[in-house]
C-alpha cells in the first residue's frame, strides 16, 4: 500500500505540468460542437450529452501516450521488477494519478459546458454523475493500449486503433445514462468495475514484454 501512494504521489506531482492539456482540448471540443450542429436548443439538448461524453473520451486518449513511456525508457520497470514489486501496483497507481489530474477536472468542469448546451437540473446531474462514474473505465482500459504501445516511439496512431474500438461500450452506456437522467447507471457501473478488475493484470502482461 505505501508503493502504491508513492506512485500515486510522484504522477500526480509530474502531471501538474501537461494536466491543463486534455482540459483544454475537452472545453475547446465541447465549445465548437454547437458551430457544426447549429443553434436549435432542442437539438442541442438531446445531443449535449453524448457530444460531453465523446469530448472525455477524446480528451482521455490524447493523455494516454506517455502513460507508461517514461518508465519503459527510464528503467523504471525493469527496476520494479528487480524489486519484487508487482507491477500490478504500478498500474493501479498511474491509472489512478491519471484520473485524478487528467479526468477529474473534466467531471468538473462538464456540468459548466452542459449548460452551453442547454442541459439544466436534473439533466446536469446526470451527467455529472455518470462521468464519474464511467470515466475510471476510460482510463483503465487506456492503460491497457498505453502499456501496449509504450515500447514503441511513434505508438500514438496504433494506440488510438487500439483503445478508441474498446471506449465503444463506456461511450454508449454513459451517453444514454446521462440522456435519460441516470438510466442504465448501474450498466456503466459494471462496465467500470469490469475493467478496473481486467485492466491492472492486463496492463502489467504487456509492460512485462518490453522488458523481458
Amino acid at each position: 500500500m505505501k508503493a502504491l501512494f508513492a506512485i500515486l504521489a510522484r504522477d500526480m506531482g509530474l502531471a501538474r505540468q501537461g494536466w491543463g492539456l486534455a482540459l483544454g482540448f475537452f472545453a475547446l471540443f465541447v465549445t465548437l460542437m454547437p458551430l457544426a450542429v447549429g443553434p436549435n436548443l432542442e437539438v442541442l439538448r438531446q445531443l449535449g450529452p453524448g457530444m460531453i461524453w465523446l469530448g472525455a473520451a477524446l480528451a482521455t486518449l490524447i493523455s494516454l501516450d506517455r502513460l507508461y513511456q517514461a518508465d519503459v525508457e527510464d528503467g523504471s520497470v525493469d527496476q520494479l521488477l528487480l524489486s519484487g514489486m508487482p507491477l500490478e501496483v504500478l498500474v493501479l497507481g498511474k491509472v489512478a494519478a491519471h484520473w485524478l489530474t487528467t479526468i477529474l477536472p473534466l467531471v468538473i468542469v462538464a456540468p459548466l459546458l452542459g449548460v452551453m448546451l442547454n442541459l439544466e437540473g436534473q439533466a446536469l446531474w446526470a451527467l455529472a454523475i455518470s462521468l464519474a462514474v464511467g470515466t475510471p473505465a476510460l482510463s483503465f482500459i487506456g492503460s491497457i493500449a498505453a502499456a501496449m504501445t509504450a515500447g514503441q516511439r511513434r505508438g500514438g496512431p496504433l494506440l488510438s486503433i487500439l483503445v478508441l474500438p474498446l471506449f465503444v461500450p463506456t461511450l454508449i452506456f454513459g451517453a444514454a445514462s446521462a440522456a435519460s437522467s441516470g438510466e442504465g447507471l448501474a450498466f456503466l457501473g459494471a462496465v467500470t468495475l469490469l475493467s478496473a478488475a481486467i485492466s491492472p493484470f492486463a496492463s502489467a502482461a504487456a509492460l512485462r514484454l518490453h522488458v523481458s
